[in-house]
């Protein structure tokens, strides 16, 4: 049998060569958020029950789920707001660290300015509070990892570009 189509012995399909390189790659986790401001320029962060930090409305993509396709998906769960998400702001990688032992990239697209009193209803299985930061203070309410690419999506909002925010560990 030549070699671009041999068989596995669980079953008659054959293995494209490409499938058993793709196999065995390294695999990361893939996540999205969305930066939202008020009027003010208060930056909406949430307060997840499960971590000690708050962090940008969002979560981790899923298997094949393009990110702002995984963006609007999270938004929608986690604040019960259906948006289309804007511009890519930051895309930032994190090295493996603790018990996360494999490498993350994160997607923060623009969500826009909130009008005052746009309804938000937080997905009480994860979220315990949210609320308007003011940017001087995000550092405050987040870890440098996510304080920087906040940061660095503001920036880019402002300009119109896209940041890349790497982190090489704590």
């Amino acid at each position: 049998m030549p070699d671009a189509a041999r068989t596995t012995a669980a079953s008659d399909s054959p293995v494209r060569p490409e499938a058993v390189w793709f196999a065995g790659l390294p695999t990361l986790v893939a996540a999205a958020a969305a930066l939202f401001t008020d009027p003010a320029g208060g930056v909406l962060l949430v307060k997840p029950n499960y971590r000690e930090h708050w962090s940008l409305a969002g979560g981790i993509l899923e298997h094949g789920e393009p990110p702002h396709a995984g963006c609007r998906r999270e938004v929608a769960e986690e604040l019960g707001l259906d948006f289309e998400p804007g511009p890519l702001l930051a895309v930032g990688w994190a090295a493996p660290d603790g018990a996360r032992t494999k490498p993350v990239v994160h997607f923060v697209f623009d969500g826009g300015v909130l009008a005052d009193g746009t309804p938000i209803r937080l997905q009480s299985s994860e979220l315990d509070d949210y609320r308007f930061v003011d940017a001087e203070d995000l550092d405050r309410y987040l870890p440098p990892v996510i304080s920087a690419r906040v940061a660095a999506a503001l920036r880019s909002r402002g300009t119109g570009g896209t940041a890349y925010v790497p982190w090489p560990g704590p």
